[in-house]
């Protein structure tokens, strides 16, 4: 549908990841300097517009000076902002209630034609809801969990999979002088991306995710092997990683709104390595170190692409749609097409081969 564009809003939802500013500054660029259009960001997701006092940031060609190499997001984001399902205390008592109309109301009260939202699969679902509310909305992908099947690589990824790489080579040579294994834990929720990736790249002799269920039996018979040949050992371990017959650790199943929170799996694998091969085990938890810092020179470019296709979306007036990457080119898709189904490692795919073919094992 198209319409008269005059200005538009940009929200950043969800996780926080490398390449989020990138992508606002493409936006705000594309739309001062090739459609003349007025920008502003939303705080907190969703969160400015929630209420009548809203938070919005002007934005413009000169203020998103320096965005391009800036971690994070300017705008703040967060977990917890779905106005479809809040949480408020009604007659003494916690209930759900929806203020998706209050949301509407206030972006059409701030004279906002178009939203840019930013996010994963919750932020885009959000989104879809939104759009079907009357906002004209599109969408950028952004998740450093790569696991968005609709898109070949998400922004954030590969700065996730450059600093995990990093640390793992930093491991290295600490373990080798203290003849110990190392049993490191990367994000990456139900999806083993970063941690098949960066295992690899950073030459990790074990690697568990959540995709192949962990025999630890084969793992410490790897370990022992290695020990006797290297005096030391690296393994990663992604933060979904399960064994055989077993479930994911989680650290918080979270409130209303929130995703479950997994991790600790590390901690198991490596007390159970100590106690079947005897050797001297240490754990490292990458956690939030992956999100954070300048994203990478391939991050900062796909960004640029996304935030530019996105301001074209909205000049052609095609809404409800969320920008892709495929192959090599920028593409498009609906919505329900984006959040329709999760990208998982294929256990059989010519990645996990690969591992296995250079001695890699994955646990089975």
């Amino acid at each position: 549908m198209a319409i008269e564009i005059r200005k538009i809003a940009i929200s950043t939802g969800g996780g926080d990841c490398p390449g989020l500013n990138a992508v606002i500054r493409a936006v705000v660029r594309t739309a001062n300097i090739k459609y003349g259009w007025e920008v502003v960001g939303i705080k907190d997701g969703l969160q400015g517009v929630m209420d009548t006092t809203t938070k919005l940031i002007p934005l413009n060609r000169h203020n998103v000076a320096g965005f391009l190499q800036k971690g994070g997001t300017v705008l703040g984001t967060t977990n917890r902002g779905n106005p479809f399902e809040i949480k408020q205390e009604i007659d003494g008592r916690m209930q759900t209630v929806d203020i998706s109309d209050a949301v509407v109301e206030n972006i059409r009260r701030e004279h906002i034609d178009a939203v840019v939202g930013i996010g994963g699969d919750g932020t885009m679902l959000i989104m879809n809801q939104l759009y079907k509310k009357g906002i004209p909305i599109v969408g950028v992908p952004k998740t450093i969990d790569n696991d968005l099947l609709s898109t070949d690589v998400t922004f954030g990824f590969d700065t996730a999979v450059a600093i995990a790489t990093d640390a793992l080579d930093r491991l290295q040579t600490t373990a080798a002088s203290h003849h110990r294994v190392m049993v490191v834990e990367l994000m990456g929720r139900y999806a083993g991306w970063i941690a098949l990736h960066s295992g690899i790249a950073g030459g990790a002799e074990v690697i568990l995710i959540p995709e192949i269920p962990y025999n630890i039996e084969r793992v410490c018979d790897v370990i022992r092997q290695r020990m006797k040949r290297e005096g030391f050992s690296i393994v990663v371990v992604a933060e979904g990683a399960k064994p055989v017959g077993g479930s994911h650790s989680v650290l918080h199943e979270g409130g209303q709104g929130a995703v479950e929170r997994l991790g600790g799996v590390a901690y198991k694998v490596a007390e159970e390595i100590e106690h079947f091969t005897g050797a001297e085990v240490r754990t490292t938890v990458l956690g939030h170190v992956q999100r954070g810092g300048a994203p990478t020179a391939y991050d900062r470019v796909l960004s640029t692409r996304f935030g530019v296709a996105a301001a074209d979306l909205i000049h052609e007036g095609n809404f409800g749609r969320m920008v892709t990457l495929r192959g090599t080119e920028i593409c498009d898709v609906t919505f329900e097409e984006a959040i329709e189904n999760l990208k998982f490692v294929d256990p059989d795919g010519q990645l996990v081969r690969a591992a296995e073919e250079i001695g890699v094992c994955l646990g089975r």
